[in-house]
């Protein structure tokens, strides 16, 4: 009978499966996440019927004024939009939410719209942090009515969010939509 008076076998071993259970702990706790993110409720938003600088700029469909509008500039990205408050959040009990759908309601020009969505103080501070996405939307003269996915980070409640557009064709183009978001207890 042979007898191994070292422990480095052992020793590595262990070392791999310490490894594994922190692989299995962090993949557990990333579906953990994403079936949250998949069925959590949503809020959609119009614009404020009362609103309050850039505090309450938004409310919840059914209560505010409407659709938002942005309008690109001529030829080149138009002013950024506040279309989310710091009070606007939480809708429901979030600690966190994220951006996740547009619906397009109107467009001015029949063509390519691109829109940019981001979070911070302002429109400028949110795009030069890199807190933003951006979706493109064809108008035509058989538009499209549906959801638009798109993809955000997660933001803390209270953020701010703006939105901006540009007509790459046109030298203005307005549109208007609503949007949802997802929150999150934490």
């Amino acid at each position: 009978m042979i007898r191994y008076t070292s422990t480095a076998p052992t020793d590595a071993i262990e070392d791999k499966v310490d490894i594994v259970d922190t692989n299995v702990d962090s993949i557990l706790y990333e579906t953990g996440e994403i079936e949250r993110h998949l069925h959590s409720s949503g809020s959609w938003f119009e614009t404020a019927s009362v609103p309050d600088a850039e505090l309450r700029v938004a409310d919840r469909i059914g209560s505010g004024s409407g659709a938002f509008r942005i309008d690109s500039g001529n030829l080149t990205w138009g002013s950024w939009v506040q279309i989310l408050g710091s009070a606007d959040t939480p809708a429901r009990a979030g600690l966190y939410f994220d951006p996740h759908e547009v619906v397009i309601e109107d467009a001015e020009r029949v063509g390519t719209y691109f829109v940019q969505i981001t979070r911070g103080d302002s429109g400028a501070a949110g795009y030069a942090a890199g807190t933003y996405t951006e979706f493109v939307y064809s108008a035509g003269t058989n538009r499209y009515t549906g959801i638009i996915q798109v993809h955000t980070g997660r933001a803390p409640a209270g953020s701010k969010l703006w939105a901006r557009c540009m007509t790459p064709a046109f030298d203005t183009g307005w549109m208007d939509f609503y949007f949802g978001i997802h929150e999150y207890e934490g």
